[in-house]
């Protein structure tokens, strides 16, 4: 992995140039003082990133960029990086295999209406055991991804013209689904540790909310982790304003020993939310919902059957498996130290302008005072990167002067490295400078 680094780092810094023969394989071998087969699976895996191309007698050579449909360098989609000791075609076949093998293949192309399987909803029990210990695997529903609980949450617990308290910057999804449903939301002003308690407190006796939506671990946008005194009081307003808090909380698993969930402080008063799209793969459109009042747990189930009746038998089986054979476990690890390494590359690149937190999967980034978010975001789109403007998270009218970047989306690091190094020029350069550059 080393030698294959190496030959990426100096593809990406034009040391090597598309054309150039590469040593033959022994010759390598002797210079670096490794074994023969070493430098075979190095160059494998440079292939496998298409840098090297072999022409057979005439030995390998450094290969022409591929054509791609799109140019875009994504860094706007938080997706989990693909990781690199992984062979998740691989673990795909054999985590499908092993479902077909155990599993009735009519049960996985029929309707499921009670939330999952048992099975899936104890692996999603064993899923959820770091974050809050044992618990019962009847109180959670297996749910199409965190989107889809979180709009049935809002059907099954608030009505038409209901309050949403949130932060001022928040996921968009929860924005998206209360417009549709005719709920509104109302920021809660927040510090650097999140949402204010005392804040809280006075919106609650203020405005009376069916929900309070709260994403306390790698908070999306701003990529904060809310401390375990904070969480704390938090619960303990909402126990006493007597109001429901959706925690919706998908880097849990990634975060650098992050604090107990809020759920664990205000059982009654949370329904927790984990997806498997941000540690595993968006793919799989699994989450877990974890609602302890039987009342509630029906009329969230009747409120998704709605719109997504169920999640798909096949998926929720696969990722089951993978939950239950430790296969998830490994994927996550490897996501986890993929995000780790990303985040040190946009910290060397970005350097002052890096705010993050060493794990996730974004970063979050202000803008010098001469850009504003929405500019910054087309100026990026001519020079063919992807960001997500600040507006896009903002739950009231006003905004800070941000963007967020994800780094899990561009899947070869060489592209990311290039992306991120692109940005980074453009923030050094006015917008002046930008459009007569551009002109």
């Amino acid at each position: 992995m080393q030698i294959a680094d190496a030959l990426q780092a100096a593809v990406v810094d034009g040391s090597l140039k598309p054309g150039d023969r590469l040593p033959p394989q022994r010759q390598l071998a002797a210079q670096l003082d490794v074994d023969l087969t070493t430098i075979t699976r190095a160059y494998d895996e440079a292939r496998r990133r298409n840098l090297l191309e072999g022409r057979g007698a005439r030995g390998t050579y450094v290969a022409a960029p591929k054509v791609e449909l799109t140019a875009i360098l994504d860094l706007s989609m938080n997706t989990p990086p693909p990781p690199d000791d992984v062979d998740f075609d691989d673990m795909l076949k054999q985590g499908l295999s092993q479902v077909l093998m155990r599993a009735d293949s009519e049960l996985l192309m029929t309707y499921h209406l009670g939330g999952g399987s048992d099975s899936d909803r104890k692996a999603g029990a064993k899923w959820l055991a770091p974050m809050l210990g044992n618990l019962d695997s009847r109180q959670l529903v297996v749910c199409p991804g965190a989107q889809a609980a979180i709009a049935a949450l809002i059907l099954a617990l608030t009505e038409p013209g209901d309050v949403i308290l949130a932060e001022p910057t928040t996921y968009p999804g929860l924005r998206a689904a209360a417009i549709q449903f005719g709920r509104h939301i109302i920021a809660v002003e927040a510090d650097k540790h999140g949402m204010m308690p005392e804040m809280l407190e006075d919106a609650c006796r203020q405005h009376k909310p069916g929900l309070v939506y709260l994403n306390p671990t790698l908070q999306n946008p701003t990529a904060i982790t809310m401390p375990e005194r904070r969480r704390k009081e938090l619960a303990s307003i909402a126990k006493r304003c007597n109001v429901r808090i959706v925690e919706d909380d998908p880097y849990w698993l990634l975060a650098d020993a992050p604090p107990p969930p809020i759920a664990t402080f205000a059982p009654e008063q949370v329904c927790y939310i984990s997806t498997l799209s941000k540690c595993l793969t968006p793919g799989l459109r699994v989450a877990f919902v974890l609602i302890r009042d039987p009342h509630e747990r029906e009329r969230f189930l009747v409120a998704l059957r709605s719109f997504a009746l169920m999640v798909t038998p096949l998926t929720a089986a696969l990722a089951t498996q993978w939950i239950l054979d430790g296969s998830a476990d490994g994927l996550m690890e490897g996501v986890r130290k993929e995000a780790r390494l990303r985040h040190r590359m946009a910290s060397d690149i970005l350097a002052g302008r890096y705010s993050g937190a060493g794990d996730g999967l974004h970063v979050w980034i202000e803008l010098p005072a001469y850009w504003n978010p929405s500019q910054l975001a087309r100026a990026a789109d001519s020079e063919g990167i992807a960001v997500t403007p600040a507006e896009a998270f903002a739950t009231g009218s006003g905004s800070v002067n941000a963007i967020r970047i994800s780094l899990g989306s561009i899947r070869d690091r060489g592209r990311l490295q290039a992306g991120l190094q692109r940005l980074s020029h453009l923030l050094a350069r006015r917008p002046e400078s930008f459009s007569a550059a551009v002109v």
